[in-house]
This record gives structure tokens, C-alpha cells and sequence, in this order.
């Protein structure tokens, strides 16, 4: 399995690591430090209520290009119930 390096996870968290790093470089080093350390979703566990602030100071802006295509709906049966009929 690939290795999940921290500015891949932040941008998965939708998070600008570049942002970040900038803004508060304290701050990121040591989750970077505790990220390596760890699993990535020990890291979510033990960051849980901290993920959502820090996405909200610095969201990452989505390029168009990285959005994936709507696919058209893919049309589904349709089962009707037939009223029983006695004979």
C-alpha cells in the first residue's frame, strides 16, 4: 500500500497544506510529526474535533479540473405489485 504523506492527507481533509504551513507552522509541523507516527485514521481519531476548525481557516479550493464528471443516472427497474386475484 502507498505511503499518505500529510500534505496528501490534508488536501484529502480538504485542507490547504500550503496554506497551513504558512498561517501556522507550529501547529503543522507537530501534527506532520504525530501523522508519521501513526496510522491515518488513528491520526483522524485522536484529531477528530481539531480537523474541522483548522478546514474552515484554511479550505482548500478545488480546482475544475479535479472534479470528476457527472455521469449520466443510470436507470433503475421498476417492480409493480400485482393485486392478488382469487379465481
Amino acid at each position: 500500500m502507498e505511503e499518505l504523506s500529510f500534505e496528501s492527507y490534508c488536501r484529502k481533509k480538504k485542507i490547504d497544506p500550503d496554506l497551513f504551513l504558512n498561517a501556522d507552522p507550529e501547529k503543522f509541523k507537530e501534527w506532520e510529526t504525530i501523522f508519521m507516527q501513526v496510522h491515518p485514521d488513528s491520526f483522524t481519531e485522536q484529531k477528530k474535533f481539531l480537523i474541522n476548525p483548522i478546514r474552515k481557516l484554511y479550505t482548500l479550493k478545488e480546482n475544475p479540473v479535479d472534479k470528476p464528471i457527472a455521469s449520466a443516472a443510470i436507470a433503475k427497474p421498476v417492480i409493480k405489485v400485482l393485486p392478488f386475484k382469487k379465481s
